[in-house]
């Protein structure tokens, strides 16, 4: 297992970024609050799971080893693959994984695309003994909540930023992105950073 990569970090988009990693480029796939401290440019070391399947080898990326844990435990649980699994974190942190399993809070876990309600019981049948408690509080636990406005801009316009994008043009994007919610539940950070990108590639 590739315990992490560190190196420079000479790429980042959407949903990855690729490290130089002794003049080798590592493309390591990552949620959006994890490439939001990717800067282009910038030495960086990211806690890494590698997923080995017939017909390729994937490597993801994490913001700490608590986020890498809790991505390989999700895998454990029926039906719940990498990819799923990366978009459970792209909609909650670790620790508000664990409290919506802890708490068997189905609609919680069912904001992450992929996911319904059958699913969600499954989870927290599989995992409410495995994921542990929540630790502290976690700003982060307000990613997908309509009171997130606040984090979510932040997290996107960081990463709009980290992708090249002027401070000036990133706030514009953000605020155009937020002008479309008028209101609405806030999706996931991965899906508001999207947005903000076709909104600063129109001409």
């Amino acid at each position: 297992m590739i315990a992490f990569v560190s190196g420079r970090v000479t790429a980042a988009g959407p949903d990855g970024a690729v490290v130089d990693v002794g003049g080798v480029g590592l493309s390591v796939q990552c949620t959006p609050a994890t490439l939001a401290g990717l800067r282009v440019g910038d030495q960086a070391q990211v806690p890494t799971s590698l997923v080995v399947r017939e017909d390729s080898l994937t490597l993801f990326g994490f913001a700490d080893d608590d986020e890498r844990a809790v991505f390989e435990l999700l895998q454990t649980a029926s039906g719940i693959g990498p990819r799923l699994a990366l978009a459970m974190l792209a909609v909650h942190s670790p620790n508000a994984l664990r409290r919506a399993v802890a708490a068997e809070d189905l609609t919680a876990l069912t904001k992450v695309p992929g996911i319904g309600r059958k699913g969600a019981q499954r989870i927290v049948l599989e995992l409410k003994d495995r994921l542990g408690h929540p630790t502290g509080d976690d700003p982060a636990d307000l990613r997908v909540t309509g009171a997130a406005a606040a984090p979510w801009r932040a997290q996107v316009q960081m990463g709009l930023i980290n992708l090249g994008w002027s401070a000036r043009d990133a706030d514009t994007a953000v605020d155009a992105v937020a002008a479309d919610l008028d209101g609405r539940e806030v999706p996931p950070v991965a899906t508001l950073l999207k947005a903000a990108l076709k909104k600063l590639s129109r001409p």
